[in-house]
């Protein structure tokens, strides 16, 4: 009897021991967070031949890009580049044209599901981070379990490398590699933009009083306005920019569904918007919410003016909350946000024709299904950045520092939402704006994608990356999350292969295998060519450079003869079949409404005629790709622009050759 109960209780330990080994998930490369950079990563890093987990704490993939930002901050198309570039390609083939920067939530998810497919990546939904150890100075294992639910069972997972795809730098933090929240001030790194601004974007016209009964101190002050008094100009804080949804709703009445009253429904809470419309401004809803037009009848609605969908000053501990208080901060901000939208539409204080503007539209039928037609995913605009080998600044972006590590570039303005309602002089006032631009792309360091060596060895950090905040405010783009997603993936890869760490890999190779492999697929890289490139491309005649366009600049004859030529010389490895384009600006003024384009192949020279009336561009761009034809290229190819003999200014910019097998 005695042996007979020894022998069981080892064959429980046997078992036990078993089945603790079997919930060890064991990869190359583990990847937390299912935003548009997770995925890219995942798929790029697979398709390298490693073997990869992407975890996922919500149930949708795609972060913000299928959360409802559909209508892309671009800032200068040269910047994106790999799988990005490939992303709105492939979004563009959907909706019938080469590139596609404006589209729908479901079809962005959809397009996000099949690069995961087509990777045949692993993917763990609703499992959120709660441990981590490390073994000489590099993440050993994690532990995740459903983020709300802690009777479900804990997996870990061991991996080489660790990417850290989450807005909110969970895995940084949890892996004690430091990090920063808020604004630096400006005399940290040196800047100019950065700590407390009082500026005029989306700020309140002088002469709104505070109080819940105007004049009077005593009674109170409004919902939103914080007491606090106003600090110095540039100096720091542990703020955190506002939040908000990026709305689609749609006015299409066979896909609409009503907005109606929400539970927590507080009109108090827009009385500062009463107080602003009842200023004389503004006339129009789109002066209240930046509608943005979506295919099919939607939106992508964005805060616009002094009071909007931004949720102003209900942030600050969101970036280093559990689980559940970042539910219950996200829950308040879908309140208020559903609270404005029925508020604007239903309260009788509203002028009516704001009113009936408003109730034309509603949520859509076919968005969000499984969430209650509102978007799972709320705008995390900035949370935890890395403090890691080099940090980004304000130099980086007005191009006074140029790092030679670029692995991705960024080009969008210098952004920041608003951080603090306060009050000024006695009036309501709006703090922390900030919208500078007037720089090109610029290449994003490597050293920022990782930690200092002495914290962390095996982790890449695509997002919550190094940067000051008014540096971060201009890459925190989504199509540069993807491209630095992919090229942490491929760094990774290298790590692995090389037996190194991440710090120590070498990144040149990173940089060589991003630009002869783009796609992560072996296949042909396209070329583009920019006017700036003077090794391919010769000017002839009288030519003005112009700033920005596709690139730094682009180029610009006034009173174009016929002498007045710009060749672009593709070097092209692989003869046969492709197709080429021109980047066109059509919106430029006394624009001619014709120019000629030459391309001469292997055998003749063609002439191609573009007709202004036939160049569209749509979204945050001045331009886009014009097909020009598919030609036989090989070694002597030419593309040349010039005039057509019509009055008006024509532009040369940039010319892509794309390999049509």
């Amino acid at each position: 009897m005695k042996q007979s109960s020894l022998f069981f209780t080892l064959l429980c330990v046997l078992f036990s021991i078993q089945v603790t080994a079997q919930t060890v998930k064991e990869v190359d490369i583990c990847i937390y967070g299912g935003s548009s950079a997770g995925v890219m990563a995942a798929y790029t890093a697979k398709k390298m031949g490693k073997t990869v987990l992407l975890i996922e704490p919500g149930k949708r993939l795609g972060g913000l890009t299928s959360g409802g930002l559909g209508f892309t901050d671009i800032g200068n198309k040269f910047a994106i580049s790999g799988l990005a570039l490939d992303y709105y390609r492939r979004l563009g083939k959907h909706y019938g044209t080469f590139e596609s920067w404006i589209f729908e939530p479901g079809v962005a998810e959809s397009l996000f599901k099949e690069y995961i497919a087509k990777a045949k990546v692993e993917v763990w939904y609703e499992r959120g981070l709660i441990s981590l150890t490390k073994d000489k100075g590099a993440i050993s294992e994690i532990s995740v379990r459903h983020p709300f639910d802690q009777s479900t069972r804990i997996q870990k997972v061991k991996a080489k490398v660790y990417l850290d795809c989450s807005y909110e730098g969970d895995l940084l933090a949890k892996a004690g590699v430091s990090y920063t929240i808020g604004r630096e001030a400006n005399s940290q790194y040196g800047e100019t933009y950065n700590g407390v601004q009082v500026e005029k974007y989306h700020q309140f016209p002088d002469g709104i009083d505070p109080y819940k009964t105007p004049g009077d101190p005593s009674s109170g002050l409004l919902w939103g306005i914080s007491a606090e008094p106003l600090q110095p100009i540039g100096s720091g804080d542990k703020k955190v920019q506002a939040y908000n949804f990026r709305i689609c709703l749609t006015n299409n009445p066979a896909n609409r569904l009503p907005i109606d009253k929400p539970v927590d429904y507080h009109p108090h809470r827009y009385e500062l918007l009463l107080r602003y419309l009842n200023h004389g401004q503004p006339k129009t809803l789109r002066q209240i919410l930046k509608m943005d037009l979506m295919p099919n009848q939607k939106t992508d609605i964005n805060n616009n003016g002094p009071f909007s969908t931004d949720m102003i000053g209900e942030n600050y501990d969101y970036p280093e909350a559990s689980f559940e208080q970042r539910r219950s901060i996200i829950q308040k901000h879908i309140d208020y946000t559903k609270g404005l939208l029925y508020f604007i539409g239903n309260d009788p204080r509203v002028p009516e024709s704001i009113r009936q503007e408003m109730l034309t539209w509603g949520y859509p039928k076919d968005e969000y299904v499984e969430s209650g037609h509102w978007s799972p995913q709320l705008y995390v605009r900035e949370a935890r950045r890395m403090v890691g080998e080099y940090v980004m600044t304000q130099a980086n972006c007005e191009g006074k520092e140029v790092v030679t590590d670029g692995v991705g570039m960024a080009a969008y303005t210098m952004d920041s939402h608003n951080t603090q309602r306060l009050i000024i002089n006695g009036m309501v006032k709006n703090e922390g704006d900030v919208q500078v631009g007037g720089f090109g792309p610029y290449p994003i360091s490597y050293r920022s994608l990782i930690p200092k060596k002495s914290e962390c060895t095996n982790l890449l950090v695509p997002i919550c990356l190094s940067a000051s905040h008014i540096a971060y405010g201009s890459i925190r783009m989504e199509p540069v999350f993807m491209v630095l997603g992919q090229s942490s993936a491929v760094a990774a890869s290298l790590a692995i292969d090389q037996k190194k760490a991440v710090q120590d890999i070498d990144v040149k190779k990173l940089q060589l295998e991003l630009k002869n492999n783009p796609l992560a697929d072996g296949s042909t890289p396209e070329i583009i060519l920019d006017n700036a490139d003077i090794t391919a491309v010769a000017i002839n005649g009288n030519w003005k450079k112009m700033r920005h366009g596709y690139g730094p600049d682009y180029l610009l004859a006034e009173q174009p003869t016929s002498t007045d030529q710009v060749v672009f010389q593709p070097a092209i490895k692989i003869a046969g079949e492709y197709s080429v384009y021109v980047y066109v600006m059509p919106r430029y003024p006394n624009l001619a409404s014709r120019y000629q384009v030459k391309v001469q192949d292997e055998q003749k020279e063609h002439l191609v005629i573009l007709d202004r009336e036939q160049m569209q561009v749509s979204g945050q761009t001045s331009g886009g790709w014009k097909l020009i034809g598919t030609f036989q290229l090989g070694k002597n190819a030419r593309i040349s622009i010039g005039s057509a003999g019509e009055q008006g200014v024509i532009i040369a910019d940039a010319v892509l050759v794309k390999p049509s097998f």
